[in-house]
């Protein structure tokens, strides 16, 4: 039980570190197209712009998710802080639990945005950059995500120690 989880703790110290090197590493390399230019055709000409909007519509979706849900979360704060409510603090948390999950929607919005970006006739430096900006959404939304599992299992122990205090 102990190997397994020195193991876990092993991963979850690497995998973060491993994401964070692979995105210095990116970032470093700046790909020049050494005075190259490519002809465009008109099909293409009118993907990119399709893709433009698309990409701009996954944005805007982002923005609508996240933005309603930090109004969802504050007026639930702000009723929760009027009211004479005891429990202040574990709808605290489950605020922040439903926050932290849109959060994680948003950033997969994102990062279909950017993806879409560069879908059509990408270069090498759309490429890295591509990459370099999944890795960095990646990180957070891998740490997003273990604070979201921390909190419910702490959320789903807390009743347990309310019945035996009781």
């Amino acid at each position: 039980m102990k190997k397994e989880a020195s193991q876990d703790s092993l991963i979850n110290l690497i995998l973060p570190l491993a994401l964070i090197l692979g995105l210095v590493l990116l970032l470093s390399l700046n790909v020049e197209a050494g005075g190259q230019s490519r002809e465009t055709t008109p099909l293409e000409t009118w993907l990119k712009v399709i893709v433009g909007y698309l990409a701009a519509g996954t944005e805007i979706a982002a923005a609508v998710v996240i933005g309603g849900a930090v109004i969802r979360g504050i007026s639930t704060y702000l009723r929760l802080l009027f009211s004479r409510s005891k429990q202040h603090f574990d709808a605290t948390e489950a605020i922040r639990l439903q926050l932290g999950r849109v959060l994680a929607l948003g950033l997969e919005f994102t990062v279909a945005s950017d993806i879409l970006r560069t879908a059509v006739a990408p270069t090498r430096q759309d490429i890295l950059n591509l990459g370099a900006i999944v890795l960095l959404r990646t990180l957070l939304n891998y740490f997003l995500e273990r604070e979201i599992q921390q909190g419910e299992q702490r959320r789903s122990s807390e009743p347990e120690l309310d019945r035996s205090i009781r």
